[in-house]
């Protein structure tokens, strides 16, 4: 094998790993002695660790007011509303949001609808929580009992809105309204406060959002912050949410995402986003590591309502809500391309109804797309096969200068001269190759993120196809194709330490692999064996390489001339 190609082979190992080391960020360690599930305080607290954290605990130790309520409810209670594709739960004590469940998507530990709400620690806000300077009066907006119109019990067949509405003797006046529509993950809220004459304008606080607790990996993306202003995404690990936790401007969405779903605000106007970081501890006696979650509140400048997304990051539907909506989806660099095969992958399904076959087949139209890139660098490869001896030759007259030697240069010339005289370019073995690895990429970042891979089944024991492999099966045989493949390719030439890396690359490919998502495992089987079978198919048409005879040196010395004398016999007759 042509050394470009193992350089290119090896590059694009390098390329994957980097891409999930760097690009799909795990979540960072607690600090020892911090407290696994406290947020921060409030400016103003006892252990306050920054000015702009609100939390939901420290408005609870603030006085509550005992003014009469003029406008509230005599006792706690749900408030329930359905539409097509959520289950929203509302509790009239601060007029919030106690759970957010998706009806089209699975918990994969429960097999209930997916569940986005954290509502199971006391000490974090729960979402619609309200934030302001004063204390006091967050106590009363969060804790009190707010009258509110009774919801239909079927799913809503049309626009809906839920009224909350609290009023006191103190003067304090608080109504949040929340619109709903039938088939949208989507919920609109206005906030109205007022505090005697004044007008108050809080920020609406979102409390730990998504982490979805089906498989986690390397392949996986954790929560993170999630902003998107002026054209650019930003993607913020709670690293970045450390150094710095507020942004001000104009949002298309913000909030918090995972690799399947996000929580988000939309289209905000000019607003003031914050976020924290949020370390759940797992059960008592439970070996899993802590959950880390992100939590968030917008402030809106304006008072304007404001609408928040709670869903799935499908393609379809943040294309519906609007073009750079799509951009929450974290499709990498390659983007342009992930799109397209998106929507051939999700066609593809449409007939054959299962996304495990749906893969093999986009994976050989892919591979025959590139096929005449392959087969040309093949043959390339093949090319520089059949003249590795002339090479090699070459270099061995060269070989005991040092690089520094100026006559080390005549041997590049020579070789150059070689390539021009048997019609071979050197870098035609690996451009072809190096013009796949967009495509080769983009499928990858396709099959990491696709919510449409999430829980679906392929045959056997493969139930899930965002999971990896439970008895490892994919990857082994993924692993052995690979071997197989090498075994096929042109290696004449090729010096035996760069054959041991090449044959030692399938068993990294392996272990890299015993973790990946199934369907991703799946991709490269196929894709392997494709290879395989084209390897055999190309050196059928090109033939056995011709082998080329070098004579000895001193042998190519004894050059005949005219009369059948050499050139030595003639020098000693003159």
């Amino acid at each position: 094998m042509e050394r470009r190609v193992l350089v290119a082979i090896f590059l694009s190992f390098i390329v994957l790993y980097a891409y999930q080391a760097f690009f799909v960020k795990p979540a960072p360690k607690p600090q020892p002695g911090a407290a696994s599930t406290q947020p921060a305080a409030k400016p103003g607290t006892p252990g306050a660790t920054t000015a702009t954290k609100p939390s939901a605990a420290a408005a609870a130790v603030a006085p509550v007011s005992t003014a009469a309520a003029l406008v509230s409810d005599s006792v706690e209670r749900d408030v329930r509303v359905e539409t097509r594709d959520v289950i929203a739960t509302f509790t009239n004590r601060g007029a919030r949001l106690k759970s957010w469940r998706l009806k089209k998507y699975l918990d994969q530990t429960s097999l209930q609808p997916q569940e986005l709400i954290e509502n199971q620690i006391p000490t974090q806000p729960l979402p619609f929580t309200l934030s302001s300077a004063d204390a006091p009066l967050d106590a009363t907006l969060n804790n009190s009992l707010y009258a509110v119109n009774d919801a239909p019990a079927a799913a809503i067949a049309s626009p809906f809105d839920l009224r909350f509405e609290y009023r006191d003797a103190a003067g304090v006046q608080a109504v949040k309204t929340f619109r709903f529509v039938p088939d949208s993950y989507t919920v609109t809220a206005r906030v109205e406060v007022t505090s005697g004459s004044r007008t108050v304008r809080p920020a609406i606080v979102w409390g730990p959002a998504v982490g979805d607790v089906a498989e986690v990996s390397r392949y996986t993306q954790r929560a993170e912050g999630l902003l998107s202003q002026a054209g650019k995404v930003q993607r913020l690990t709670p690293k970045d949410i450390g150094k710095q936790p507020q942004y001000d401007g104009e949002f298309v969405f913000a909030g918090v995402d995972d690799n399947y779903f996000m929580t988000t605000a939309l289209t905000t106007g000019p607003s003031r986003v914050t976020l924290w970081p949020v370390s759940i501890a797992p059960p008592a006696g439970s070996k899993d590591a802590p959950r880390e979650l992100v939590s968030y509140s917008i402030e809106p400048k304006s008072g304007q309502a404001v609408q928040f997304f709670a869903g799935p990051k499908d393609f379809d539907v943040l294309a519906a809500i609007g073009p750079d909506a799509t951009r929450a989806i974290n499709f990498g660099m390659f983007a342009v391309i992930v799109v397209p095969l998106l929507k051939s992958l999700k066609w593809i399904n449409a007939y054959v109804g299962n996304y495990g076959w749906a893969i093999i087949i986009l994976t050989v139209i892919i591979n025959i797309i590139i096929f005449p890139l392959r087969h040309k660098s093949v043959v390339s490869m093949r090319k520089m096969q059949e003249i590795q001896p002339e090479v090699k030759a070459i270099q061995d007259r060269y070989s005991k200068l040092k690089a520094t030697d100026p006559a080390k240069q005549k041997m590049n010339q020579e070789m150059m001269a070689l390539y021009k005289e048997r019609g071979v370019n050197p870098a035609s073995g690996c451009v072809p190759i190096l013009l796949t690895f967009p495509l080769i990429f983009a499928f990858y970042a396709l099959l990491s993120t696709a919510i449409e891979l999430r829980g679906a089944p392929f045959v056997g024991w493969i139930h899930d196809l965002s999971a990896h492999d439970p008895y490892y099966v994919t990857p082994i045989l993924m692993g052995a194709s690979q071997l197989w493949q090498q075994w096929t390719m042109p290696s004449a030439g090729v010096d035996p330490a760069q054959q041991k890396m090449m044959m030692f690359m399938p068993v990294m490919f392996t272990f890299m692999f015993l973790w990946a998502p199934s369907g991703l495992a799946l991709y490269w089987l196929v894709s392997n064996v494709w290879q395989i079978g084209q390897q055999y198919v190309t050196n059928t048409i090109i033939g056995p390489p011709a082998v080329r005879k070098i004579r000895p040196a001193a042998e190519r010395r004894l050059k005949r001339v005219g009369g059948g004398k050499t050139e030595a016999a003639d020098a000693q007759k003159s």
